[in-house]
């Protein structure tokens, strides 16, 4: 390239910054308002399934007319996912695939799929949560707001993750979780542009979301003392069990989507359903995302036999119904089964010191332990946590108990479940890829292969253009004696058929193994 195109790139690029924020205002105010809708269809359905369930135990004679509505609608949501397969499941991985692999997505058929296929199951109250899917819709407002208003590949990368920021937002009213996720989880790297992009989106959608559904945090904790210094020393026995227990749910969820891929594409949505009925019956309890069973858990009002039948059949329940490719999340029940741990923890050792006041920030902590174990986003899972509880008072704790179940999950060779999600999508290749160029921007990371070298002495895959440095407020046009750092982002210009390829491999490069 010549420096004049050089320089063009660079000055566009320090452009896009205020370019991001104005266009991540608009990205926020459309999931916000979109994603609020669908938060609204989730939560009427869901109320709406355990009222059936009641219904249908007093008079079981319904129970035939109940299994042939679920044979339509399990048809109709099947033959919906065949016509969006990219609103199978929860939409993370989806959106991860778009953000880091150039991946497709049909942004139009995803949103009115979502809706309707999502609040249907939610009728009959499978274990599925909202958060995984809002994500998604907000990372499609952001994909189409980028259509409209922009012509730069890199700022539509910026927009989706923005959107997806958005997306967790107003799901949770969660700001802060919804910026950090989108760098820990979607984007798995760190950028002025993309920090500036997510939180004006998510701040925005939070408002949208905070105007129509109050300031009240979604998950409603009672006054909650902080815990006493003697008590530190439990928190390491809980990060080892909640580590245990992430990769508890990862190893189910992957065995589940298994034993689904045996039967016929047609039949899985109507098998989870029917699969919900029992459920539905006799353990109404553990119906829908389990918002319910976070605050069961830390009132501490079930015992201990009965938490451990209600984690077993949650676990079943949530992960037969995330298997079978239902649009749904497994955000919010993998926190629901992170508070029953913590709360039979606790009440298993109250005889050992723990007294009843700290139940519900052991739950807190649990909560945070199993998220990270599960899908290794600790920052994320410490913020959500905060947030939630609307406090920072617990942050060591829950913190303490988030890196130890990440250490114990990581030990015991767990990786991020979104990540394996991801990587069965791609196999599977129900995305399309993207066959545009784009400018790729990546951050060298500090004990990175790249760090510390001459570009000269990497070894590029092939096609690699370097296209320029950017180091603090400064921009270098780089020769092969010029010596990379870590904090450096590198512009690298990738052809659009080696796209995924060069995508994977530069991360593999510029990120500490």
């Amino acid at each position: 390239m010549s420096e004049t195109k050089i320089s063009k790139l660079f000055t566009e690029l320090n452009q896009l910054k205020w370019s991001v924020v104005s266009k991540g205002v608009i990205v926020g105010l459309f999931a916000g308002f979109v994603v609020a809708l669908y938060r609204l269809g989730i939560e009427f359905a869901t109320e709406k399934s355990i009222e059936i369930y009641e219904f249908l135990k007093h008079n079981q004679e319904y129970i035939i007319v109940w299994i042939v509505v679920i044979v339509v609608v399990g048809l109709l949501i099947a033959w919906l996912i065949k016509c969006s397969p990219e609103s199978k499941g929860s939409g993370i991985p989806q959106v991860e695939g778009v953000v880091l692999m150039g991946m497709k997505m049909r942004s139009f058929f995803i949103i009115p799929v979502r809706f309707i296929a999502g609040i249907l199951s939610a009728f009959f109250g499978v274990s599925l949560g909202r958060e995984g899917p809002s994500i998604q819709i907000g990372a499609c407002g952001g994909d189409i707001i980028a259509s409209k208003l922009s012509h730069n590949k890199l700022e539509e990368n910026y927009l989706i993750t923005a959107g997806a920021s958005a997306g967790l937002a107003a799901a949770f009213n969660a700001p802060l979780s919804g910026i950090i996720f989108a760098l820990e989880e979607i984007h798995r790297s760190f950028s002025p542009n993309i920090l500036l992009a997510a939180t004006t989106a998510a701040l925005t959608a939070d408002v949208v979301s905070k105007t129509i559904f109050g300031l009240k945090p979604v998950l409603s904790y009672v006054d909650i003392p902080a815990l006493p210094l003697s008590q530190y020393g439990w928190l390491l026995l809980l990060g080892i069990l909640t580590g245990v227990v992430g990769a508890l749910v990862n190893k189910f969820v992957l065995v589940s989507s298994k034993v689904y891929d045996v039967l016929p594409a047609w039949s899985r949505p109507m098998v989870a359903l029917l699969l919900a009925l029992p459920f539905g019956l006799f353990l109404p309890q553990v119906l829908g995302g389990g918002q319910n069973l976070v605050q069961l858990s830390e009132t501490a009002q079930m015992t201990v036999g009965v938490l451990f039948v209600v984690f077993i059949a949650k676990l079943f329940f949530t992960t037969s119904s995330f298997g079978s490719g239902i649009p749904g999340g497994i955000f919010m029940p993998i926190l629901s089964m992170g508070a029953i741990v913590g709360s039979i923890f606790a009440q298993t050792l109250s005889g050992f010191g723990i007294p009843a006041s700290s139940i519900a920030i052991l739950c807190i902590c649990s909560m945070a332990g199993v998220m990270a174990g599960s899908v290794k986003a600790p920052i994320t899972s410490i913020l959500l946590m905060a947030e939630m509880t609307g406090s920072l008072v617990h942050l060591l704790p829950v913190a303490a108990v988030a890196f130890i179940a990440l250490l114990t999950s990581d030990l015991l060779g767990i990786h991020p479940i979104y990540e394996v999600l991801l990587e069965r999508l791609v196999d599977k290749d129900h995305v399309n890829k993207k066959h545009d160029n784009i400018v790729l921007e990546i951050v060298v990371e500090m004990g990175s292969d790249v760090a510390g070298k001459k570009v000269s002495e990497v070894n590029w895959p092939t096609g690699t253009l370097i296209a320029g440095i950017r180091r603090g407020q400064k921009e270098y046009v780089p020769n092969g004696d010029f010596i990379i750092y870590h904090g450096d982002y590198l512009i690298v210009l990738s052809s659009e058929h080696e796209l995924e390829t060069m995508n994977t491999c530069l991360n593999k490069l510029c990120r500490k193994n």
